[in-house]
């Protein structure tokens, strides 16, 4: 099969050197990865994702079967993704002039910019009839109920939304509890499929290096550095927990980490918890480096105010570590509480500073969540099951879009 994946602000190639900046993170990995295990089955595949700086070529081979496209949309600069909407236009006019002459089977739209050039490609009079699979990724709705006034994306995002939902072939949500807003945005449940985010589980494995730990115990975050992720809410929880560590790993590259101002932010909170002498920011980390660090920890830590599905979890049990998360969105499905971890409720460092105590004072509890964890890992969220779900989605839109015709 020929497939398209439009990613316009996550470029895959970003995947590989791990957490950035406040743009960066879980959907690079996502495209990244789902499209290399498509191309791994045999499949042809284009991610296009629009190019952000002057040095990269415009086609880049990234795994066999997969190349990325850097689409000239906008300056060739770092733009924040909330400022992109403008650009998505010439985006989509890039894309129909490319698939006029040469239409992919199917277009995977990641993200609501990158549904909104889809449809401007393939919906236009005279564009190439192709049928658009859209996963958003992260709602506007969602985000703006949580975030308020902090909130920096365009104003006219949920309508948008809305729309594009509505005129997808099919619609792709990562957890169970996105298929509720989904409805409630008018989108027809029958082209709604719920299909996880995925694990390397040969990277994410019980076996292989650990980092060195500087405490008896050890606590991880991998995060962005973005306030909604809950840190501070693991760092004040690190106060009532004694004998431990706290690693935070992500953001700027750790000499840069004195001009982030989050990362400022957290140093400050840090010290006012009186646990600054505790806690350990080391910035950026490469995939690579990242199961190292899992499995030097005796419990990985993801608080975040909401989360529409969140990697980290998943990482957490593929290395057989268990987890302390908040309950909400993506975490509903993928931590089971009591078995692979236990969830608390967000912005409450003191229940989550007693979840990790409850864990760390039971290491044999700690190992059998673990375990469960690895298990159904093994189970649910391989990247080979997640690519062949996806596949099937990909075949009914195909069917639809016939039909249509």
């Amino acid at each position: 099969m020929k497939i398209a994946m439009v990613s316009e602000h996550a470029n895959p190639l970003a995947a590989r050197g791990g957490l950035g900046g406040a743009d960066a993170g879980g959907q690079n990995v996502f495209v990244a990865a789902l499209a290399e295990e498509m191309g791994a089955q045999g499949h042809d595949v284009t991610v296009y994702t629009r190019r952000d700086s002057t040095g990269p070529p415009d086609r880049v081979r990234a795994a066999p079967g997969v190349t990325v496209e850097h689409v000239p949309a906008g300056p060739p600069s770092d733009v924040p993704k909330d400022d992109l909407l403008p650009w998505m236009p010439d985006f989509g006019r890039y894309l129909e002039a490319r698939w006029r002459a040469d239409p992919p089977d199917v277009v995977h739209a990641h993200f609501w910019m990158s549904g909104v050039a889809a449809l401007h490609a393939t919906r236009g009079d005279g564009a190439p009839r192709v049928p658009v699979v859209l996963t958003y990724h992260a709602l506007g709705s969602v985000k703006r109920r949580h975030q308020g006034g902090r909130d920096t994306s365009p104003d006219e995002r949920v309508a948008i939304e809305r729309e594009i939902g509505r005129a997808a072939d099919a619609v792709v949500a990562t957890a169970t509890g996105e298929t509720g807003e989904l409805a409630a945005m008018g989108v027809p449940a029958d082209r709604v499929q719920v299909v996880p985010c995925g694990v390397d589980l040969r990277a994410c494995t019980p076996y292989g290096p650990a980092d060195p730990k500087g405490a008896p115990y050890r606590l991880a975050v991998l995060s962005r550095m973005v306030e909604r992720k809950g840190i501070d809410t693991a760092i004040r929880a690190l106060a009532h927990i004694p004998d431990a560590e706290l690693v935070v790993a992500g953001g700027p590259p750790a000499d840069a980490l004195g001009a982030d101002p989050e990362a400022r932010r957290l140093i400050a909170v840090a010290e006012r918890a009186g646990v600054r002498d505790r806690v350990r920011l080391v910035g950026r980390r490469s995939r690579d480096e990242v199961p190292a660090l899992l499995r030097s920890s005796d419990v990985v830590m993801t608080l975040p105010w909401y989360e529409p599905f969140g990697m980290v979890p998943l990482e957490a049990m593929g290395c057989a570590v268990p987890v302390v998360a908040t309950g909400v969105g993506g975490h509903l499905d993928t931590v089971q509480d009591g078995v692979t971890g236990l969830l608390v409720p967000p912005r409450d460092p003191a229940e989550a500073a007693r979840a990790v105590n409850v864990l760390l004072a039971d290491r044999e509890r700690r190992a059998s969540f673990g375990l469960a964890g690895r298990r159904i890992a093994e189970a649910r969220y391989s990247w080979p099951r997640v690519a062949h779900d996806t596949l099937a989605v990909y075949h009914r839109a195909m069917a639809a879009r016939e039909v249509a015709a």
